[in-house]
């Protein structure tokens, strides 16, 4: 946009990957036989959203697109571990929904939360000192840390406002915005002055307040694309409650009862639960009317449809505190403010197979290590029977267990894959 608002963006994340563990023995005199002592690796650094309560745009990653947190550092001898990677803090307006950019589900809402691990860092890897067994007292491997989570996903901001105002451009929404709160938006006699959503906050004397949205003059063909599009009808839909404001006065040459329609099935063809929210509809510029037809008839038919109607001059300040304490009594009854839930599911990604790992017998055990396995073992939550059985699908669909008995592998061999090990069973 001109003015450099931002509300979308797609950007890439990756959490740091886990240092590897070491392969050591311990070493101190007159001790003859120490043992093992290699330590693990660090964990890498997560990518944590936290909410920036200074922020009202996506701008910061207009040109910064890819962020990557840093890797745990690997482990030493003498048991010390390596140290973890930092979490990478990424700043986000409130408001922001995190979606997957593959699936557009939705990951997160930071409406309803300060702070989101959105990529875990990979686990360290184990030093020698946890292979050792009693017929394995000196082991000569250690393994490689994991990779952390990768993912791409749209930021897309949907403005945190209890009304949101609605309309044609150039019908008065920026002035009533700033007749009845504190905010001063750009104001002029052409189409389109509002290039970006504005709020303010409208203070009545019971203690009572809400925040109001300008939002951008929406133009028919605005849910297909035309004029500003889809941009910025998304801010809207946290909105509880819509005021409609027309012009009454003819002075843009318009029919209001056109007008109103015209916005509503906008609204509709954008979103079809947005055309079912509760409005209010307001005819302005009373004042400069040249006569009251428009303006009745424009009341008789939203009358009809069953919705209270508002005469007012923005620019006069006539009918405005009116209005919004009508808006106030409605959002009484109305529930609060949208925050969407999650609808991502974390399916394992596809991993690249088709390079074999490789395979050694180290102690007696079978160490197999590969780039893909390391991938794949990230993506596996252990802890979950659905999950280990997907792991041995996965195995055995890579032929790595064929592999294994060409090799001469037999039941009860301990197999080690990174920090799992487990007897082999045909």
């Amino acid at each position: 946009m001109a003015n450099g608002f931002i509300d979308k963006a797609r950007i890439l994340v990756r959490a740091g990957a886990g240092g590897g563990g070491a392969v050591a023995f311990h070493r101190e005199k007159y001790v003859a036989a120490g043992g093992p002592d290699g330590g693990d690796g660090g964990r890498g650094g997560d990518i944590v959203l936290k909410v920036d309560g200074h922020m009202s745009t996506l701008m910061d990653f207009r040109y910064k697109r890819k962020y990557v947190a840093s890797n745990g550092l690997p482990g030493q001898g003498n048991r010390k571990s390596g140290k973890d990677g930092e979490a990478l803090s990424i700043r986000v307006p409130r408001g922001t929904v995190v979606r997957d950019a593959e699936t557009g589900e939705i990951i997160c809402d930071m409406a309803g939360q300060d702070s989101f691990v959105l990529c875990r860092g990979g686990r360290g890897g184990w030093g020698n000192q946890h292979f050792a067994t009693p017929t394995r007292q000196v082991p000569h491997f250690a393994k490689a840390g994991l990779p952390g989570q990768e993912r791409d996903v749209i930021l897309e901001l949907k403005l945190l406002a209890d009304v949101g105002l609605v309309g044609f451009p150039n019908v008065g929404k920026s002035t009533l915005l700033s007749v009845v709160t504190r905010a001063q938006p750009k104001i002029a006699n052409y189409h389109f002055t509002t290039l970006s959503p504005n709020l303010g906050v409208v203070a009545l004397e019971e203690g009572t307040s809400f925040v109001l949205a300008d939002i951008p003059g929406i133009i028919e063909g605005a849910a297909e694309g035309a004029g500003l599009g889809h941009d910025f009808l998304r801010h809207i839909d946290r909105c509880r409650l819509l005021i409609h404001l027309v012009d009454v006065s003819g002075s843009e040459g318009r029919d209001p009862v056109e007008d109103l329609e015209a916005i509503n099935a906008e609204l509709a063809e954008y979103s079809p639960e947005l055309a079912q929210r509760p409005m209010i509809v307001a005819g302005n510029k009373v004042d400069i009317a040249p006569d009251r037809e428009g303006l009745e008839r424009l009341k008789a038919h939203v009358e009809a449809r069953g919705l209270r109607f508002f005469e007012l001059s923005a620019a006069a300040h006539q009918g405005t505190r009116e209005l919004m304490y009508a808006a106030a009594a409605m959002l009484q009854e109305l529930p609060p403010i949208t925050v969407y839930e999650p609808t991502y599911v974390d399916r394992p990604k596809e991993v690249d197979m088709s390079e074999p790992p490789t395979i050694e017998v180290i102690d007696g055990t079978w160490v197999v290590d590969g780039p893909w396995l390391r991938q794949l073992m990230a993506n596996v939550n252990f802890g979950d029977y659905e999950s280990r059985n997907w792991f041995d699908r996965q195995l055995r669909q890579s032929g790595l267990f064929a592999r294994l008995e060409e090799m001469g592998i037999q039941d009860g061999d301990i197999i080690c894959l990174y920090n799992l090990e487990f007897e082999y069973q045909r």
